[in-house]
């Protein structure tokens, strides 16, 4: 995350304001801000797009590096990210092999020469080709560009609705890829819970980051039974990043309950669980 890191630390330079200042003009606390700012934590892509608008600065591409971190975090960079350079010769797809003659003696040495040449001018390529996709990636956009979230990287519409959906992750469904959020709010220790919600399946979770190991969350939906999803923080990396409950079948008027229990430690805010309402418009 250095370079999303660098770019937002002078965002709040251009700013002028303190992390006070921050947190007084968005929803994100003076502690979340000194997190985001200093590495320590993933900002969530609503922080960067806010610090971009408070600099006055374009928040394509922001944004973009925002998603090249997210994804690799998460894990998923590493099986949908094409690797952007290498060192060995371009492979071409050529058709079933013609017999050609036995060379003369004499063209031998010729031919380990050209051969020698093509996979020079191949590695070449493949190297200037890469510096142009980094260079794509860097400059500013004023669109934002294309999510790093399975169902825009592939094309994959949803692929479940309501009850198919249900205890579900939203990714692998490709749920999650212009989902609306319900409701959004910062824990006492500095956690953020977001109810989201997806008219194209018909389906809601909520999606945590900033929480520490052992932290847990609990979604609970209305109905007969109510339908409740846990999830816990389980390790660093998931403390570092996002974790997300299942789905729950959900329509408009749906009455969504969400909680976080902090995990045992001392202090005041030990143990204290906090609860948070948000309805499915």
């Amino acid at each position: 995350m250095n370079q999303l890191d660098s770019s937002l630390r002078e965002l709040k330079t251009r700013t002028g304001l303190s992390l006070a200042g921050l947190a007084a003009k968005t929803p994100y606390s003076k502690s979340s801000w000194e997190r985001y700012l200093n590495g320590r934590t993933l900002p969530p892509r609503e922080a960067v797009e806010e610090l971009c608008r408070l600099a006055g600065e374009p928040e394509g591409r922001c944004v973009a590096l925002w998603e090249i971190a997210e994804a690799e975090t998460s894990g998923r960079g590493a099986s949908e990210a094409p690797p952007l350079a290498s060192a060995s010769p371009v492979t071409v797809p050529v058709s079933a092999p013609v017999p050609v003659p036995e060379p003369e003696p004499e063209a031998t040495e010729s031919a380990h020469r050209g051969v020698a040449a093509l996979a020079a001018l191949g590695s070449v390529c493949a190297l200037v080709v890469a510096g142009v996709v980094v260079a794509l990636l860097l400059l500013p956009h004023h669109s934002e560009p294309a999510s790093t979230l399975p169902s825009s990287t592939t094309g994959v519409g949803p692929l479940c609705y309501e009850s198919t959906c249900a205890g579900k992750d939203p990714q692998t469904m490709h749920c999650a890829g212009d989902p609306v959020t319900l409701a959004m709010h910062e824990t006492a220790t500095g956690a953020w819970l977001q109810l989201r919600h997806s008219r194209e399946c018909g389906a809601s979770w909520l999606r945590v980051w900033g929480a520490r190991i052992g932290d847990r969350v609990e979604l609970t939906v209305s109905g007969r039974p109510a339908t409740v999803r846990r999830a816990e923080v389980r390790n660093s990396t998931e403390a570092n990043t996002y974790i997300y409950t299942f789905m729950a079948a959900t329509r408009p008027g749906t009455v969504a309950r969400f909680c976080f229990e902090p995990a045992a430690r001392t202090g005041a805010v030990a143990g204290k669980r906090e609860c948070f309402d948000g309805h499915v418009r």
